[in-house]
């Protein structure tokens, strides 16, 4: 089978960036995320890697981001075995296939229609699992989802690149579609919107961010349903200590800086 080629440019092109980012971590002596599928998709894709961005040192954050929500997902599933998931924006991650959860769990992961028929080649088929190829924010796509069960949705490296519009409107649509569950998500505020010119994967993709959020009153303001249950500053998530010593030291400085803080935050809801 020969080496599938990409043409993907913009917020698309991100995906290969975190992709990458997690093989690499999967090569490393003590991986973070260890997410062996990662590495094997890295090799059937015809692609120039290093052009990313993404060094040894950069994969380390990736992967630790991918375990922290790894393991909130995981926490909601352990409480509601027959839930439905979703993962807008899914790019090429394999988290379903890292959790592995029950067929019980209805998992539906979401991306743009050359994204997902790229992951059709690449992933695949195991049972409970759909793909759907829809932009985030063409909201038709949620009718394809049942709606009887709780459900957990998983918006990792998405929502800074919808608008302020279209961001909240999507959250809004999934509270009303469904009658209860969570929604686990990593974000920038207004200054990290700002900071992501320092970003070299961002920035190499050609890719550009959008809606910052300034804390839990911004997204519990979405909807009357909504409630923030945890709010925790990407530079203080569980392992972060564990990173390389420039990874350690920046996190000091940041949290030192008034509004650096919450500058990358990750947030969990529920409804």
């Amino acid at each position: 089978m020969s080496p599938e080629k990409v043409h993907l440019t913009e917020e698309k092109a991100t995906l290969l960036a975190t992709l990458y980012g997690k093989a690499l971590d999967a090569r490393s002596p003590n991986p973070i995320l260890g997410d062996r599928m990662a590495d094997e998709v890295i090799g059937r894709i015809d692609h120039d890697f290093t052009k990313t961005g993404i060094t040894p040192s950069t994969a380390e954050a990736v992967a630790l981001r991918a375990r922290f929500m790894d393991r909130w997902a995981g926490e909601f599933l352990a409480r509601h075995p027959e839930a439905i998931v979703l993962q807008p924006g899914c790019g090429l991650d394999t988290r379903v296939f890292r959790m592995d959860p029950p067929p019980s769990v209805r998992w539906y992961d979401l991306d743009y229609p050359e994204v997902i028929e790229l992951r059709e080649r690449l992933f695949p088929e195991r049972p409970g699992y759909t793909m759907i190829g829809s932009s985030a924010t063409e909201l038709a796509w949620l009718e394809q989802v049942p709606r009887d069960a709780p459900v957990l949705v998983v918006a990792e490296g998405l929502l800074y690149y919808l608008d302020p519009a279209g961001g909240p409107e999507l959250l809004r649509a999934i509270v009303e579609r469904f009658p209860g569950g969570q929604l686990i998500f990593d974000a920038l505020s207004r200054l990290g919107l700002r900071l992501q010119k320092l970003n070299k994967p961002v920035q190499n993709a050609g890719a550009a961010v959008h809606w910052g959020i300034d804390g839990p009153a911004v997204l519990e303001a979405i909807h009357p349903r909504l409630r923030c249950v945890s709010a925790v500053s990407a530079f203080e998530i569980d392992g972060f200590e564990d990173l390389s010593k420039t990874h350690r030291v920046s996190a000091w400085i940041v949290k030192a800086l008034p509004g650096m803080r919450r500058s990358a935050a990750f947030y969990r809801l529920e409804f």
